[in-house]
């Protein structure tokens, strides 16, 4: 069972969440009203998940974040949608926009559930060669090591890679092992594993495979259900890569 703590400074929203822990695989081990209360808990006590208000008095959720040196797993609650993609930059897992859903929660918790679990097999990625006697030059997989197994993990599948503190998610289109996983490495790290051009560096935070791109809306790009921030350092570049594909 993963514990928990809520920081969020409105009494309905707590009690909401509460009744939606409770009826979850989670136990709650604090409940806060502000965050310098949730600093002085987080600090003696180690916690899976955080449930994270940003508007709050005296001390945003935000900045609380940035001054954890290790935060736990977090999901942002707020009612502004606008913070979705600095939460992003800080490693946030989910943003869930109030007024929070049961269905919308479990989305998130699944998500946590799905990462730590893919994290303690302790993936790592060994690049493939080419098919032999194909004659191709570049790569057309990796092969993940998760325990004693190896997978290979094509290029063709990939669909967009997350960063989230020291680890990588990387999604697929195929289905397979819940359609993602998880490899220790940031970001800059696990990019130079691609293909170069098949693939864009869009955010801090995000990798995606160009061909997999079917919309992209002001600072975000739509793969399926995944909505993709484009940094602002980034969109430029992005820009280019699309234009001239």
């Amino acid at each position: 069972m993963l514990t928990c703590v809520i920081i969020d400074d409105e009494p309905l929203a707590q009690e909401i969440l509460t009744g939606y822990i409770g009826q979850e695989p989670l136990r709650l081990l604090g409940c806060f009203s502000n965050a310098f209360e949730g600093q002085a808990f987080l600090k003696e006590h180690a916690v899976d998940v955080l449930f994270l208000d940003i508007e709050m008095p005296e001390m945003n959720g935000i900045d609380f974040l940035r001054s954890l040196a290790s935060p736990p797993i977090t999901v942002f609650t707020t009612a502004f949608r606008d913070y979705a993609f600095e939460g992003f930059e800080l490693g946030v897992i989910d943003f869930l926009l109030k007024p929070i859903s049961l269905e919308r929660f479990r989305v998130a918790v699944e998500k946590v559930r799905d990462f730590l679990a893919l994290k303690r097999e302790d993936a790592g990625l060994e690049r493939g060669d080419a098919s032999p006697g194909v004659g191709r030059e570049a790569p057309e997989y990796v092969f993940v090591k998760s325990g004693v197994e190896r997978i290979k993990l094509f290029f063709a599948e990939v669909t967009h890679v997350q960063g989230l503190k020291d680890y990588a998610i990387i999604h697929t289109a195929a289905g397979g092992r819940s359609g993602k996983v998880v490899i220790k490495g940031s970001v800059k790290h696990v990019l130079p594993l691609f293909p170069e051009g098949a693939f864009i560096r869009v955010h801090k935070s995000f990798i995606v495979a160009k061909d997999k791109i079917r919309r992209i809306e002001r600072n975000r790009i739509l793969i399926g259900e995944h909505q993709i921030p484009i940094g602002r350092n980034y969109k430029e570049e992005v820009e280019r890569r699309i234009r001239y594909s």
